[in-house]
């Protein structure tokens, strides 16, 4: 609880000097790392060829029951990091929802891995994280980063990973089995962008641009609760990088 604390403190103290910094600014990309994020970015393309681009293939072979189990029982688990946002957020509602879907769906729906609530008119809705949270409070983004491995962030972004991973019940797992899990959901994630890759490839002739403005105005659009109008037909969640 303590070590929580201190993580949540550290963040508040970053966000509040991104605010401070970029008070009266106009809204405009900030990239002003764009020479370390392009490399950054060719060093995640390249592990992506020769990694988890293969990875993802060879599982995308498996059974459609299979990898659509795998994936519900993966998002089953995310809305114990969704609802605290939810919460944060002020929206009770999609809190009391998500919360009775993670019930149902644990129990009756084999720790996650059938989707019964939605039969019963729970649907599921978009997951929430605590940089968005942020951002509803008005925490602006701050500048463009592209981290090793995770890819588009932002300052508001990068260092808010730190209390979703608190949040998240795999954290508190054995060191082997926090492994597994969170190798598996980066192969769920990638097997399920692998389409994107070709659309990618075709419509893009930077794809450095175009996955940062992507990436950015996705967030914005998370942020407002798609309250913002999208020039992109392709977003960041849809596009391998």
């Amino acid at each position: 609880m303590i070590r929580s604390l201190k993580i949540i403190t550290a963040i508040l103290i970053i966000q509040l000097s991104v605010v401070s910094s970029s008070y009266g600014q106009d809204r405009e990309v900030k990239d002003c790392f764009e020479k370390i994020n392009r490399a950054t970015f060719a060093f995640n393309m390249a592990l992506d060829k020769v990694l988890f681009r293969p990875v993802a293939a060879g599982y995308r072979k498996l059974p459609s029951p299979v990898r659509a189990g795998t994936s519900n029982a993966l998002n089953n688990l995310s809305n114990l990091v969704t609802i605290p946002n939810n919460i944060l957020q002020g929206d009770f509602r999609s809190a009391g929802n998500n919360t009775i879907r993670l019930i149902i769906n644990t129990t009756i729906g084999i720790v996650g891995i059938f989707d019964p609530a939605n039969a019963l008119g729970f649907e599921k809705l978009d997951k929430e994280d605590f940089g968005q949270t942020l951002g509803f409070w008005g925490v602006p983004d701050g500048p463009y980063l592209v981290l090793p491995f995770l890819g588009p962030s932002s300052f508001r972004d990068g260092p808010s990973m730190i209390v979703d991973y608190e949040l998240s019940p795999v954290e508190q797992l054995h060191h082997e089995e926090r492994q597994v899990l969170q190798t598996l959901d980066i192969v769920d994630t990638r097997a399920r962008l692998l389409r994107a890759t070709k659309i990618l490839d075709t419509a893009a002739k930077d794809k450095y641009i175009f996955i940062r403005e992507s990436y950015l105005q996705k967030r914005e659009s998370q942020v407002n609760d798609g309250n913002v109008k999208e020039e992109f037909e392709i977003d960041v969640h849809s596009v391998d990088y």
